[in-house]
């Protein structure tokens, strides 16, 4: 942000820029007089040719002050009363050549001295009047001592250095009053600034999204938000939402008329969004209308997120309660079974033991959902962890098949190794059961998304169902029959605990390769 001082001066230096160009026409004004006009006009001049050579050089004086002024040397307050001094001394000279004072060229000082007061904000007004007051003077007492009757008039001197120091006082309360003016405006230009600045840190920090509407329908501000619900082509000031979004238009012209007071879900795009209006005043006889933007589908995460919390608080009570006798009930069942030898008590003891241990798992996937808030992140270099991950997952699963990993050597991710490798071989074990589990039928590769890295697991299998993509995430949601549903849902919150997110990535309509892709997208990190 430029320094206020440092445009108070170009201010300045632009004043007295102009005031030097009043100087050069009033220096061409008098050429012209002292060569075709001075017979008519000083008529009692004494020396013509003195009056030729003091016009010619304040014209010359005026080009030189245009050079220091635009090479701003020497300082402001020297040039400025070193030009004052010389206007005093070319109107004073004009006026002792031309005649004296009942020429009335003496009442050229009071533009100068008030010009000069104004450009200088008050500054050494009173001493230009002092300045001025003792040229004249001066003028009159050489006037008074070279005429052979002693004519002078210091009676008239003396009310034009009065009138001189009242012009000098009169600027400087006007230059004292601008100054006040322009310091105000710049205060309050500034607290503007800084309301405009807030405004619209506000309105992007929201979570919804906003819109500000003028009386026509035009779109005068907008967040990012707003911009992912209703989609991107958006400009501030020129698109109508007529033209952009019908759908949300017609609501807003609802709502003016009346039909609709209550907030009506919409699809106005391929996500519902709520809509709710605001006026607002924008000048003094024009409206406007501020839309705000609810994602349902986010309000649906919260929602459930709350909803998940509470559940999770008490599963996880409920399941340390059944944690102790479902172990007694399979250990029981593994001794009827050594037991049993008919085929009927085989079968059920066999029962038995795998729904035990069905059971067993979802008591520990349960209790899983608490180790997120155990989060213990370090940074991770991803080139040799994965590799070393890989072949523990070969070697456990026994896969014979080749795992392609891809991998920049300087990958780095913020993460619990611990939760990771849980993670990770969730998602590799799903995607090799549902590949054709040839080599390359898994992959792993880490890309750059921005300022953060991602690691993409995908496979090349049938894929995932558009209608269960919206489902993928939820809890005990699942397409095989021995299924938990927990292992998606547990992993999403166990990136969420660090700072990460897991996501399904679908494959274009138009791409040749098929199969799921999940995606993890680590914290960033500074470039």
């Amino acid at each position: 942000m430029p320094d206020p001082r440092n445009l108070i001066s170009n201010d300045l230096w632009r004043s007295a820029k102009v005031f030097n160009l009043f100087r050069a026409l009033m220096a061409i004004a008098l050429v012209v007089v002292s060569w075709w006009l001075q017979s008519r006009l000083f008529p009692d001049v004494a020396d013509r040719l003195a009056l030729n050579w003091l016009s010619a050089s304040y014209l010359m004086l005026a080009a030189i002050y245009a050079l220091c002024l635009r090479g701003r040397w020497p300082s402001f307050r020297l040039l400025l009363t070193v030009q004052v001094a010389g206007d005093i001394a070319f109107i004073v000279g004009v006026m002792h050549v031309a005649g004296g004072m009942k020429t009335g060229v003496g009442l050229m000082l009071l533009p100068y001295l008030a010009g000069a007061g104004l450009i200088s904000r008050g500054r050494a007004t009173l001493f230009h009047a002092a300045l001025a007051s003792i040229a004249l003077l001066l003028q009159q007492g050489l006037q008074f001592a070279s005429s052979d009757n002693g004519s002078a008039d210091f009676f008239q001197a003396a009310m034009l250095s009065i009138a001189c120091f009242a012009t000098a006082w009169l600027a400087h309360r006007l230059a004292r009053y601008a100054t006040e003016s322009e310091r105000l405006a710049e205060r309050r230009g500034s607290e503007l600034a800084n309301m405009a600045q807030i405004n619209r840190l506000v309105i992007q920090d929201v979570s919804d999204g906003v819109l500000v509407l003028d009386e026509a329908g035009v779109v005068r501000q907008f967040n990012q938000q707003a911009e992912r619900l209703l989609g991107f082509g958006m400009i501030a000031g020129k698109t109508r939402l007529a033209d952009f979004n019908p759908l949300l238009a017609g609501a807003l012209s609802n709502w003016k008329a009346g039909y609709s007071l209550l907030p009506v879900d919409l699809e106005v795009t391929r996500q519902a969004v709520r809509p709710r209006f605001m006026p607002v005043q924008v000048g003094a006889s024009a409206s406007g209308t501020v839309v705000f933007l609810e994602d349902i589908e986010r309000l649906r995460r919260e929602a459930q997120q709350l909803k998940l919390a509470a559940l999770g608080r008490l599963t996880a009570n409920i399941a340390h309660e059944i944690r102790n006798p479902l172990s007694a009930i399979g250990h029981a069942a593994q001794l009827l079974a050594e037991e049993a030898v008919d085929p009927a008590s085989l079968r059920l003891t066999r029962i038995m033991v795998e729904n035990s241990r069905r059971l067993d798992k979802i008591v520990r996937a349960v209790l899983d959902l608490n180790r997120r808030d155990r989060a213990e992140p370090v940074d991770l270099r991803l080139h040799d962890w994965l590799n070393g991950f890989v072949a523990e997952f070969r070697e456990v699963e026994g896969i014979a098949a080749t795992i392609h990993v891809e991998c920049p050597q300087g990958a780095i991710a913020r993460f619990d190794e611990g939760q990771l490798h849980q993670v990770l071989w969730n998602l590799c074990r799903n995607g090799w059961r549902y590949s054709d589990r040839q080599d390359r039928a898994l992959g792993l590769a880490v890309v750059r998304l921005d300022d953060a890295w991602a690691l993409d697991v995908h496979d090349n299998g049938p894929g995932i169902a558009p209608d269960d993509i919206a489902k993928l995430f939820e809890p005990f949601f699942t397409t095989e029959a021995k299924g938990t549903g927990l292992g998606l849902f547990i992993a999403r919150e166990i990136c969420a605990g660090n700072d990460s997110v897991l996501e399904y990535v679908a494959a274009p309509s138009h791409a040749k390769q098929t199969g799921a892709c999940f995606r993890i997208i680590f914290p960033a990190r500074p470039t």
